[in-house]
């Protein structure tokens, strides 16, 4: 089979190095090779130059790296235990663009694959790829190898390309960015750098270098722009000082004139602020008393009562309201007991399971053997556990798997003979009224921009599965302002909004694109109150394992409309399928009740696949906003405490000239639980969608209260996921 010209390159370059370096043989295992500090592209590292160091598997963190040549701002994450991948927002000084301020802005990403880690006499290992879908001011690729001299100095020496070889890639001035250029991966020849770094004690770490970087950036239309001056040697010297577990200062020379420092924050989902969390302690299992001190209780005569379950289930509901959860119904016979659960308070399920199975120990009748735990959300149940209740009493203080291995997980039915709903349940009100804050990041033209106000929200479940939801904002201050999207050929330049909305034939691009997500702009800056949302959803579950929801109204802050959604997933599946329809109209700017004349119907088939270390995998096909069609891939990856990470691309049937800067699209997607960081048990969320632009090809509809999400934390993966929080 003949192979690709990248392929070729690749093993006539970077194969003799990785026999070598993998040649010696391994006497004992090490510990994993982590970086002792931060390079200025926000991987571990030297200073210009690469290692074959890694992080903690799941690190999240960022890095801000200052001096003459740059300003880099780098969000880093370790992906998986041998991948690092950066996402970089530079500031490059010396370079002219469209704007003639001296400086350009520019977006990276980065990857790098430890190879092999150090095994004995052999060093760790790693190839990366730089900036390979930006426009290429910091393109190169590397292969390097890292060793440890002795227990406090570590050398690193690799092979470079493009920049890391001194020899910067031709950037072609057409290029909107955001497609790798493959053809340019390990070409262009290659040049030796090397790193040195000493641990001097647990905080503080001298580093020395040899790189070839020379800051400079070649245009195709013949502009060539240094940097800042030239380094005047190859030589670069740093020094790093780490506070704490989480943050690190630093810094450096380059050429042994120009000075340049850095900070980095770097956070592990498994070492939470507080491990063992500041929850109130659950209530302990109370084991049966003999059958000869309650002989009516253990007959299940106590059934013929009438006024037996209401005053049990009234009891339950007191005990599990006291730690954070509803008792939605119950069906209560002699030997068997269903609860249906929601959880108001625990990222994990498994602990409001837990609980919940606690609880029952000590408010429910001694023949009572059988519990069923059944999970619900939005008035559909989604799983059930079922436990005997002697392996509850016997396993409370054994580790969590012994209990797992005892209970059995099934689908829940709609519907359960007998179940009798806990009284003063629906209808229910909720509301709140919180801060708000809008960040806007990754951009060329604005750098970073925010905006503050109040949010109130509130919601009214009319009965199981029918809710009405609603929010109303009031900005504050904030420098993100009403705008119209780019003039097309004068790049930094924009229609005034009175333009935008004069002139109906500016809504599509010059492409023939409907302007679906690039004027997004026109939904910002309102001084009076807007509403970002207001439905009416309905949920319901027609079969065991098939989930249904439609939602009218406002869905979000640019469309109206009705959106309806159904989905398969068996609770011992990690596998799903969904289809969603959705028929929406663009909302007026003002984002209250009126709105304009674009219509557009939208749908997607997607499947889901759950993998195990937390990662779910989606594929998503169809219509999207602006009526193109195509695929969406996501891959997230969730922590056992609630930390979830994604990435996602899209590429659909418009060219890259009529998608425009970016060529298609892509981002990182990042929640927080909040009660990570404060320690209190809270479902609430702080989460942010990471994209460096909003164009109009491939976005899809945002409406809230999804089906897969809102079902898999209750199923199998998920749930066993967290099953480690059970005795909790």
């Amino acid at each position: 089979m003949r192979r690709s010209r990248l392929t070729r390159q690749l093993m006539a370059t970077t194969l003799p190095i990785a026999l070598i370096a993998g040649s010696g043989i391994g006497i004992a295992t090490a510990d994993p090779m982590l970086g002792r500090s931060m390079s200025s592209y926000g991987l571990p590292g030297g200073i210009d130059t690469p290692t074959a160091e890694t992080l903690p598997d799941g690190s999240l963190g960022a890095t801000l790296s200052l001096s003459d040549y740059a300003r880099r701002g780098n969000v880093f994450f370790q992906a998986l235990p041998g991948l690092t991948t950066v996402l970089r927002y530079g500031r490059v000084d010396g370079i002219q663009d469209f704007r003639q301020e001296g400086f350009i802005s520019d977006r990276s990403l980065d990857l790098r694959y430890q190879i092999v880690d150090e095994d004995g006499w052999r060093p760790a290992v790693a190839v990366g790829l730089q900036d390979f879908l930006g426009t290429g001011v910091y393109s190169g690729e590397y292969i390097v190898a890292t060793r440890n001299v002795t227990p406090t100095v570590r050398a690193s020496i690799g092979l470079g390309w493009g920049v890391l070889a001194g020899n910067p890639r031709v950037i072609d001035v057409r290029d909107e960015g955001g497609t790798p250029n493959v053809d340019d991966w390990f070409t262009g020849g290659a040049k030796p750098f090397a790193s040195v770094s000493w641990q001097v004690n647990d905080r503080l770490n001298l580093t020395a270098e040899y790189s070839n970087d020379i800051y400079e950036a070649r245009y195709s239309n013949g502009n060539v722009f240094q940097q800042g001056d030239e380094p005047g040697s190859k030589f670069n010297f740093g020094a790093s000082y780490r506070f704490g577990q989480n943050y690190e200062a630093g810094i450096y020379t380059i050429g042994g004139e120009t000075i340049g420092a850095q900070f980095t924050i770097a956070l592990n989902p498994r070492e939470a602020a507080f491990p063992s969390g500041l929850e109130s302690a659950p209530a302990p299992v109370r084991p049966r008393p003999a059958p000869a001190q309650d002989p009516e209780g253990w007959s299940g005569s106590w059934s013929q009562d009438p006024t037996a379950q209401p005053a049990i289930q009234t009891a339950l509901a007191t005990g599990m309201a006291d730690e954070g959860m509803l008792l939605e119904g119950m069906v209560l016979q002699p030997t068997r007991a269903e609860v249906r659960l929601r959880n108001q308070r625990y990222i994990a399920q498994a602990e409001a399971v837990g609980r919940t199975a606690r609880l029952m120990t000590r408010a429910l009748p001694p023949s009572v053997e059988t519990f069923v735990i059944t999970s619900t959300s939005d008035g559909m149940p989604t799983s059930s556990v079922t436990l005997r209740r002697s392996d509850v009493e016997r396993l409370e203080n054994t580790e969590a798997g012994r209990i797992a291995a005892a209970s059995t997980l099934s689908d829940a039915a709609a519907g359960a003979p007998g179940l009798v709903t806990t009284q003063g349940l629906y209808p229910r009100f909720r509301w709140s009224v919180k801060p708000y804050l809008d960040l806007g990041i990754f951009s060329a033209e604005d750098g970073l921009t925010h905006e503050v106000g109040a949010e109130a929200r509130a919601s009214y479940e009319i009965m199981p599965g029918l809710i009405a939801t609603g929010a109303l904002r009031q900005r504050a201050f904030g420098d993100i302002g009403q705008r119209g999207p780019g003039i097309p050929g004068e790049r930094g330049e924009y229609y005034t909004p009175e333009e935008y909305e004069a002139d109906p034939g500016l809504e599509t691009t010059p492409e023939g694109v409907p302007r679906v997500r690039s004027d997004t702009r026109m939904y910002t800056g309102n001084s009076s109150p807007v509403i970002p949302e207001l439905t009416l959803a309905w949920y319901a579950k027609p079969t065991p394992t098939i989930y249904s929801r439609v939602t009218f109204g406002l869905l979000e802050r640019a469309y109206g409309g009705v959106s309806a959604e159904a989905l398969w997933k068996p609770a011992n599946s990690p596998l799903a399928f969904g289809a969603e329809v959705n028929r929406v109209r663009k909302r007026d700017f003002d984002q209250l009740f009126d709105f304009r004349d674009y219509e557009v119907t939208t749908g997607h088939v997607s499947a889901y696949y759950e993998f195990t270390q937390g990662f779910t995998a989606q594929l998503d096909l169809g219509r999207y906003l602006a009526g193109d069609e195509g695929a969406t891939v996501t891959l997230t990856r969730e922590f056992a405490n609630g930390w979830q990470i994604g990435a996602y691309a899209t590429k659909t049937n418009l060219s890259a000239e009529e998608f425009g800067e970016g060529s298609f699209d892509k981002g990182v997607t990042l929640s927080i639980p909040l009660g990570w960081a404060t320690g209190q048990a809270s479902r609430d969320r702080v989460s942010t969608n990471l994209r460096s632009l909003s164009r109009d090809g491939g976005s899809r509809l945002d409406v809230n209260g999804r089906l897969y999400d809102r079902v898999r934390e209750s199923h199998t993966v998920d749930l066993y996921e967290g099953w480690g929080r059970f005795w909790r």
